[in-house]
């Protein structure tokens, strides 16, 4: 199985997931602690809308996925925050909207879509040289995102209007959140597709909450617990030659129920 490592594509196909796996651990920790879950989901379904217009018009279908994400994320949070209409029906109007409108693109476009299926569902191994860059730069903006902003960031997650009166910009750093988990989402795709990439940005971070209740402690364990169950799905996906996505999903589903089993083994004795 390690003989896979003097490959090019699997060299890139494990750095992509270790980037990815640290980006999304600390995001999915505020996505987590904020309860916006199904946020994340609205931009990654709306995100499809994107997939469909750029495969149509002819051009990336990543860069087309990033327009309609980074839309749906400022749509939401500008609509629900003049509270016009309500979040979680907001929510569900770009989820509808972006799937739609993938599909008919899909089916106005002539001839037959195969690579779309792997924004569907992944496929890891045909990341490219050019992804793992972006990858990189979006994890390098995290981890400085975080780092500059880490208090600010717990207070709003815990509690948005008292941070407020500590004159924290509260609209300026929400921006910025819903950019970065717009963006996540999207260079998450060729990793466990659109179907499954919610997970990465819930199951590790649901593990860290039941281990750690420090936020610091759980953005660190949730980066650990991503990157760690990312590389093993994708070491036992290639073995097995079984798809990427949903085996790394398999492998944070496996330590989320080890864990609750410890815990609640621990709580009885």
């Amino acid at each position: 199985m390690f003989d896979l490592l003097n490959y090019d594509f699997f060299q890139n196909a494990l750095i992509s997931t270790i980037l990815i796996g640290i980006s999304c651990g600390l995001v999915g920790t505020y996505i987590v602690a904020k309860r916006m879950v199904f946020i994340s989901g609205g931009i990654t379904h709306a995100s499809f809308g994107g997939l469909g217009f750029a495969y149509y018009m002819g051009f990336a279908p990543l860069l087309g996925a990033a327009v309609f994400s980074v839309l749906a994320a400022w749509g939401i949070l500008f609509l629900s925050e003049n509270r016009k209409v309500r979040e979680d029906s907001l929510i569900g109007i770009f989820w509808s909207a972006g799937m739609a409108i993938g599909v008919l693109f899909i089916y106005l476009t002539p001839g037959y879509a195969p690579n779309l299926m792997s924004y569907l569902f992944g496929n890891i191994l045909t990341i490219t040289f050019g992804q793992i860059v972006l990858s990189i730069l979006l994890c390098i903006f995290i981890l400085v995102f975080f780092a500059l902003f880490y208090r600010p960031l717990f207070y709003i997650a815990f509690d948005k209007e008292y941070s407020r009166t500590l004159h924290i910009r509260v609209n300026f750093l929400e921006t910025g959140i819903m950019l970065i988990i717009a963006l996540c989402v999207v260079l998450c795709m060729k990793l466990a597709g659109i179907i499954l990439v919610i997970s990465y940005l819930t199951i590790p971070q649901a593990i860290a909450g039941m281990l750690y209740q420090n936020f610091r402690q759980q953005l660190l364990a949730s980066a650990l617990i991503s990157t760690l169950g990312s590389v093993i799905g994708l070491f036992v996906s290639a073995g097995l030659k079984i798809p990427s996505g949903a085996t790394i999903v398999l492998c944070f589903l496996l330590f989320f129920s080890f864990t609750w089993l410890v815990r609640r083994f621990k709580s009885r004795s």
